[in-house]
C-alpha cells in the first residue's frame, strides 16, 4: 500500500480522500516525530517558567487575561473540549469526520502546535481503526476555526462523545472499554490546538474539490450528448474561436466537446441547415462551463494551501517565539467556498435551460416533449419542473454566507467568516446539480434516439449505449422514480465518465481537454 508522510508530504484533495478510503496509509516518520516532540517540549518550558501565554496558562477568548494555576493545566484543556462541544443538527457524514481527523493530523505534524506525540498517534489510531467521532453539522462560525465541530471531533480522545463503529453510532466510553483502550490525558495547550483550526471547512472543501471536478466532467459529457440530440452546431467549439479569448476553462471545455463531435455523422447531417445559430445554453457551453472551471482552479489552489497550513493558535515557532495570531480565521477559504457554490449552481442553471430546449420540439425528427404520442402522454414535460425547482433552490443557496458576520466571544472575536455555512451549502448544491444533470442525461439520450440510424462518434455512442443498458427509450408515461435514481447513479458515481474514458482508450482518443493537466491534478 502507498504511504503518505504526515507533516512532510504535500497533501492534495484526492490524496486526503484516498487516505480516508483506506487506499493510502498515513504515517509519521522519525523526523516528524522529533519535530513534534521538540514543539511539545517548548510548551513545557513555558509552563515550567510560568511565562504567561494565551491558552497555555490563561483562559480562552474573553477570559484570556485570567491566569490558570499550573496544577489545573490538564483540566483546563479537557474543559475546553467539554464546554465548546455545543454543535447541533444531524451528524456529518462519516467520511467528512474522517477527513477532519486526517487534516488535523497533517497540521499538527508540522510541529508548530505543541501537542504530545501520543495525542497525534491516538488520532491516527482512530483513522486506522475506522472508529470515527460523531460531529454535528451546525454550530461553527468559522472564526477561531471550527470550534464546536472540532470539540465534538476530539471528545473521544478523553473518553467522551460518540463514535461511528461499523456504521453504528455508539458511546465512546463503551467502545474504549470493549477494546481495553484507555482515554488519553491532555497536556498544556493541547485542547486549544485540537479545536482551533479550519478542518471542518477544509474537509468539506476537499470533498467539494473532488466532487466538483467530477460534476464538471459530467456536465461536459452530458451537454455533448444534448448537442447531438438537438442538432447543434459544432462551430462554437472550434479552437480558432477560443484562441481569441484564451481562458483556461473555456479552452478546456471547447477542446473536449470538439474532439467528441468532430467526426459525428449527426453533425454532418445538418451542416448546411438554415439555422444560423443556437441558443446560448448550447452555443456558449465553453464560456459558461469554462467559467466554472476557472473558479474551480482557484478553489483547488486555495484548498491545497489550506490543508497544508498550520491553522491553530497560538503558534509555537521556536523556544523563544510564541505568536497568538489569526491563522485559524476562515475568511481565506470562506470566500472561495461561496464562489465555488455559485460556479456549481450555474452548471445546474444552464443544464435546466438545455432540458427546456429539448422539450420544445424545434429540432428536426425530435418530437415535442420527447415522445411521439403526447396529449395522452405528458412525455418528459414534468422532468423540467424538477430541474427548475432544483435550480431555484440552488440560487437561494448562493447567497454568500461569508458576507455575514456576527460578533462572538463577548466581542473578542468581533469578525467571523461563517465559512462553515459556506462549506455545507457547497455540498448541497453539488448534490442538487447532480440531480439536474441526471435529468438532462435522460432528455439528451431520448432526443438522440430519434436521429437513428445516424450515429455520433465512438465515445458519444458508447455513453449512449451504456445509458440504454440501464434506462429504456420511453414512448409511454410511467412512474419515473426508478429511472431517475438510475440516471442519478450514472452521474454521481462517475460511471458515465468511466464509460467515456474506456471508449476513449479503446479508440486512442484524448477525452478531456487535451494537454491541460492542471484540471486533472487535484
Amino acid at each position: 500500500m502507498k504511504t503518505f508522510n504526515y507533516g512532510i508530504d504535500t497533501l492534495r484533495s484526492s490524496l486526503a480522500i484516498a487516505i480516508a478510503n483506506g487506499e493510502i496509509r498515513g504515517q509519521i516518520d522519525a523526523a516528524t516525530k522529533a519535530r513534534v516532540l521538540r514543539s511539545a517540549q517548548y510548551v513545557q518550558q513555558i509552563v515550567d517558567a510560568e511565562e504567561i501565554v494565551y491558552g497555555i496558562n490563561t483562559g480562552f477568548g474573553p477570559l484570556c487575561t485570567t491566569r490558570i494555576n499550573i496544577t489545573d493545566t490538564q483540566k483546563l484543556q479537557e474543559n475546553i473540549l467539554k464546554s465548546h462541544a455545543v454543535g447541533v443538527g444531524e451528524p456529518l457524514e462519516k467520511e467528512l469526520s474522517k477527513l477532519m481527523l486526517i487534516l488535523k493530523v497533517h497540521a499538527l505534524s508540522k510541529g508548530f502546535s505543541g501537542v504530545q506525540l501520543s495525542t497525534i498517534e491516538r488520532i491516527i489510531w482512530h483513522i486506522e481503526q475506522d472508529i470515527i467521532p460523531v460531529v454535528p453539522c451546525q454550530g461553527s462560525v468559522g472564526a477561531s476555526g471550527d470550534l464546536a465541530p472540532l470539540s465534538h471531533l476530539f471528545l473521544p480522545l478523553i473518553g467522551l462523545g460518540k463514535v461511528f463503529v461499523d456504521g453504528v453510532i455508539q458511546d465512546t466510553a463503551s467502545v474504549l472499554k470493549r477494546l481495553d483502550v484507555n482515554a488519553i490525558s491532555l497536556g498544556a495547550k493541547e485542547g486549544l490546538a485540537l479545536i482551533n483550526g479550519t478542518q471542518f471547512m477544509a474537509a468539506h472543501a476537499v470533498k467539494g474539490v473532488v466532487e466538483m471536478n467530477k460534476l464538471m466532467n459530467n456536465a461536459d459529457l452530458i451537454s455533448t450528448l444534448m448537442l447531438e440530440g438537438l442538432n447543434a452546431s459544432i462551430k462554437p467549439f472550434y479552437p480558432e474561436l477560443h484562441a481569441l479569448r484564451p481562458y483556461k476553462g473555456s479552452a478546456y471545455v471547447a477542446s473536449t466537446i470538439y474532439a467528441l463531435l468532430q467526426h459525428s455523422a449527426i453533425v454532418r447531417s445538418h451542416a448546411n441547415c438554415a439555422r444560423v445559430q443556437d441558443p446560448y445554453s448550447l452555443r456558449c457551453i465553453p464560456q459558461i462551463h469554462g467559467a466554472s472551471r476557472n473558479a474551480w482552479l482557484h478553489f483547488k489552489d486555495t484548498v491545497e494551501t489550506e490543508i497544508n497550513a498550520v491553522t491553530d493558535n497560538p503558534i509555537i515557532v521556536h523556544d523563544e517565539l510564541t505568536i497568538s495570531g489569526g491563522n485559524f480565521h476562515g475568511q481565506p477559504i470562506a470566500l472561495p467556498l461561496d464562489y465555488a457554490t455559485l460556479a456549481v449552481s450555474e452548471l445546474g442553471n444552464v443544464s435546466d435551460r438545455r432540458v427546456y430546449l429539448s422539450l420544445e420540439g424545434q429540432t428536426n425528427a425530435v418530437p415535442r416533449l420527447l415522445m411521439k404520442a403526447t396529449g395522452l402522454n405528458s412525455g418528459f414535460m414534468i422532468l423540467q419542473y424538477t430541474t427548475a425547482a432544483l435550480a431555484s433552490e440552488n440560487k437561494s443557496l448562493c447567497f454568500p454566507a461569508s458576507a455575514d458576520s456576527i460578533p462572538t466571544s463577548m466581542g473578542q472575536e468581533d469578525h467571523v467568516s461563517m465559512g462553515a455555512i459556506s462549506a455545507r451549502k457547497l455540498l448541497q448544491v453539488l448534490k442538487n446539480v447532480n440531480r439536474i444533470l441526471s435529468i438532462e442525461l435522460l432528455c439528451a439520450a431520448q432526443a438522440k434516439d430519434y436521429h437513428a440510424p445516424l450515429q455520433s462518434t465512438a465515445i458519444v455512442e458508447a455513453m449512449h449505449q451504456h445509458i440504454r443498458t440501464l434506462i429504456p427509450h420511453l414512448e409511454e408515461d410511467q412512474p419515473m422514480e426508478d429511472i431517475l435514481n438510475k440516471a442519478f447513479y450514472l452521474v454521481e458515481s462517475g460511471e458515465l465518465i468511466a464509460q467515456a474514458k474506456k471508449a476513449a482508450q479503446k479508440n486512442n482518443i484524448a477525452l478531456f481537454g487535451a494537454g491541460q493537466q492542471e484540471f486533472e491534478n487535484f
